[in-house]
């Protein structure tokens, strides 16, 4: 039988097929008194979703090795909408290891003095750095689809999906956790790996959400990284650490 079946029966075209992305009505059909079959896609004769019966930490895992199969059942099949959240938290992850960056940078070694540093306004300035940042990161990806895709975002509910998926792809920053915990002098290093493991994701998500081949997303991030570092390059001009 089926091991996890949190998906409700839905209209024509409310789910996608994980293996060849074509739109499937149901995932499951009930015949009652236990008995459940997994639909099968009429395009490629797979089931539609064989991750419905997977433990979470099987799906969790085939997210962390980028399958595309595993990013259609989370955002198509799956009714997740912790993307906001998760957004702020990961920011604040990124904003803390900032922070303390500059707490190391700081001479004055008084705990009094940490203390009141603590306090003051600089852990909020580096967030908002940071969110700006990646906000200018993700406008520079919806800039370059539009223009060089602008059939695949006519319609405000494709924005509305890109958006999350490329939100919830941010996962990656959770490891700047580990990283701060375990600090070691291949901190750097771990952090320029965490860094090319989000690109990659979100890589993955463009690719997943829209249908696309490989090397456009990877071209709408280029240009994402060239307007973040031109944000970048502003704060340092005004003066700003980051």
């Amino acid at each position: 039988g089926l091991g996890v079946l949190p998906f409700p029966m839905a209209a024509l075209g409310a789910y996608r097929c994980i293996e060849c992305n074509g739109e499937a009505t149901e995932l499951y059909r009930d015949y009652q008194r236990g008995v459940l079959r997994i639909s099968i896609c009429k395009s490629c004769q797979k089931p539609v979703d064989k991750y419905i019966e997977y433990d979470p930490v099987i799906i969790l895992i085939n997210a962390v090795l980028c399958k595309a199969q595993a990013y259609r059942h989370i955002l198509f099949n799956t009714k997740i909408n912790i993307h906001g959240k998760l957004c702020v938290f990961c920011l604040l992850c990124e904003a803390y290891l900032r922070w303390l960056q500059l707490q190391d940078s700081s001479q004055n070694t008084d705990p009094d003095d940490l203390i009141r540093y603590a306090k003051e306004w600089d852990f909020y300035r580096v967030f908002g750095i940071a969110s700006l940042e990646q906000t200018s990161f993700f406008i520079g990806i919806f800039i370059t689809l539009w223009w060089m895709t602008p059939e695949m975002l006519k319609r405000k509910c494709d924005f509305i999906l890109l958006l999350k998926a490329l939100l919830l792809s941010t996962y990656g920053k959770l490891l700047l956790i580990p990283a701060v915990i375990w600090e070691h002098d291949y901190t750097p290093l771990c952090l320029a790996f965490i860094k090319v493991f989000v690109l990659i994701s979100n890589s993955q998500a463009i690719r997943v959400t829209l249908n696309l081949n490989r090397i456009l997303p990877w071209f709408a991030i280029f240009f994402g990284l060239i307007l973040e570092n031109g944000v970048v390059c502003l704060f340092h001009k005004m003066g700003w650490d980051v």
